[in-house]
């Protein structure tokens, strides 16, 4: 189980950096929202894994309250985005 976690982990890590370089880099502002909801569902996924390592079941409502969040958080920005000026 410790290897996998490990694996699940050095993923996770550089599936955030690549993410924090979209959210840094976007061309426009709904690419850096789709990085915000894409590391927020990271950071649930690595609530998940840690959960899982460490056989802690406390962690589950953290993690259903992350991914509401990021899942309302997105539609509200779909709903209200304004258009980026060129």
């Amino acid at each position: 189980m410790t290897v996998v976690a490990i694996i699940a982990a050095v993923l996770l890590v550089a599936a955030a950096v690549i993410t924090s370089f979209r959210i840094l880099a976007g061309p426009n502002t709904l690419d850096r929202v789709v990085g915000i909801d894409s590391l927020v569902a990271v950071a649930a996924a690595g609530l998940a894994v840690w959960a899982a390592y460490s056989d802690d079941t406390a962690l589950v409502p953290a993690i259903v309250a992350l991914s509401l969040v990021g899942f309302l958080g997105s539609a509200a920005v779909a709903r209200f985005r304004v258009r980026d000026d060129r």
